[in-house]
């Protein structure tokens, strides 16, 4: 281990600190992950127009669960997608399996702009719309993995933090895009149009993306191959999964939980505005712009604090920050109902919660071995988004309603939080230059 960190250290200090990393690099594995999110903001925005169009149901809470509930089906593809299309990443290389995450996901959405209404095809509707998200939710569970490994492997030593940032800021300005979208479609058109047409022609705008992203993804070099000093040695003919101890897993999961919880209910604060404290759209889709404005600015902060002071010291510090400023944020908001003091508790809960995400998937994708990299970490993301970011809205909706509180989602960020604080804690350090005999999280037995 000693020659390993002697190594390593030779290697950072030897890395070139302006060396350029293609912007058309970020952009094409980054992408995958914006569309998710574009994706998840769009459904989120447009979650009531969904509902009334594809479930007969004369509720409004009903309409509404029912959507949620299908958004939530789409999960249940994501650890499937995972263990295929990590697989391939791995075995493959991270190029094909990044263009058949993106294959299918371009598939879902156009998929989903076509469906007619249940009031021309009935139950087929519905059915059609489960199939959809089905199908999203297996390229999505494949997409993180292969994505964020290729980034960690092409990045510099010194700027992993910053440029593996970019999946989280991805997610960011993906929901800022789709706010902003959602924003100008409910000031140009009626509501009766918002329902009838207008969230397709939001699903359609994401789906422009799909040629150009394709594009740029078939010229990415591979970096499955790449030497890396400092990722322990594979065993032979070993399946990956039988390298796999309990307690990385668990800490892995417990990371994606909190991290997973906060990003959902964050980008239901649309819908938490419009239907529990009952402001305007306006107001509405005021506070997605401010969670995606923050959420990019925020999340590339984070990255490069990280290059500089280590992954855990960033990652858990910005955590124990939101979890003390969730309580007050949602105070305000229920007490005044005002457009200001929802956008700027939003934004303040979104710039704490977005300067450690990035971070620990970084902290995460750094402490897994390269040859079960993309498998092992779309694996865990892909589990911990599926238990926990599917149910997260409908929880959330649900607990509003029994409760009658409209506090209910601050509690329920905050354990979220509290969970992610134990199991970062218990992580170590991964920054290149700053590991003093770890290991990785997946090791070799």
């Amino acid at each position: 281990m000693d020659d390993v960190v002697t190594i390593l250290k030779t290697e950072t200090a030897a890395a070139t600190p302006h060396r350029a990393f293609p912007r058309r690099q970020i952009a094409a594995a980054v992408m995958g992950n914006a569309l998710e999110f574009y994706d998840f903001t769009t459904y989120t925005l447009f979650a009531v127009q969904l509902g009334r169009t594809f479930f007969p149901v004369h509720s409004a809470f009903e309409n509404l669960m029912l959507s949620l509930l299908t958004f939530a089906v789409g999960f249940i593809g994501r650890p499937l997608g995972a263990a295929v299309i990590g697989a391939i990443g791995d075995r493959k290389g991270r190029r094909p399996a990044m263009l058949l995450s993106f294959i299918l996901m371009g598939v879902a959405i156009l998929g989903l702009v076509l469906i007619p209404p249940y009031s021309l095809i009935g139950p087929a509707a519905p059915l059609l719309l489960v199939i959809c998200r089905l199908t999203q939710g297996f390229a999505l569970g494949g997409e993180v993995g292969p994505t964020t490994a290729f980034l960690i492997e092409a990045a510099p030593p010194g700027r992993r933090g910053l440029i593996g940032a970019w999946q989280s800021a991805s997610q960011s300005l993906a929901s800022l895009i789709g706010a902003a979208v959602g924003l100008l479609l409910s000031n140009l058109l009626t509501g009766p149009q918002l329902e009838s047409f207008g969230w397709r022609i939001a699903f359609g705008i994401g789906a422009l993306v799909l040629p150009f992203g394709l594009a740029l993804r078939k010229g990415l070099p591979e970096t499955l191959h790449k030497s890396e000093v400092h990722s322990p040695p594979a065993p032979v003919n070993w399946p990956w999964w039988a390298t796999v101890h309990l307690r990385p897993m668990l800490l892995g999961l417990g990371m994606i939980m909190s991290f997973t919880t906060s990003t959902y209910v964050l980008l239901y604060m649309t819908t938490f505005a419009s239907q529990t404290l009952h402001m305007g759209p306006a107001a509405s889709f005021g506070a997605s712009v401010a969670n995606g404005l923050c959420g990019v600015a925020f999340a590339l902060l984070g990255g490069a604090l990280s290059d500089r002071f280590g992954r855990k010291r960033v990652m858990i510090t910005a955590r124990v920050l939101f979890l003390l400023c969730v309580l007050p944020a949602f105070s305000i908001m229920v007490r005044n109902r005002d457009a200001t003091s929802l956008i700027v508790a939003t934004g303040v809960m979104s710039a704490l919660s977005s300067t450690s995400v990035g971070v620990a998937i970084v902290s995460l994708t750094e402490s897994l071995r390269k040859d079960v990299r993309s498998t092992g970490l779309a694996l865990i993301y892909a589990v911990g988004v599926a238990v926990f970011g599917g149910i997260a809205q409908p929880s959330v909706t649900w607990m509003i309603q029994a409760s009658g509180s409209p506090m209910a989602p601050a509690w329920y960020m905050m354990a979220a939080a509290g969970v992610g604080i134990l199991a970062m804690s218990a992580m170590k350090e991964t920054h290149p230059s700053r590991i003093r005999g770890a290991v990785a999280l997946i090791e070799t037995g």
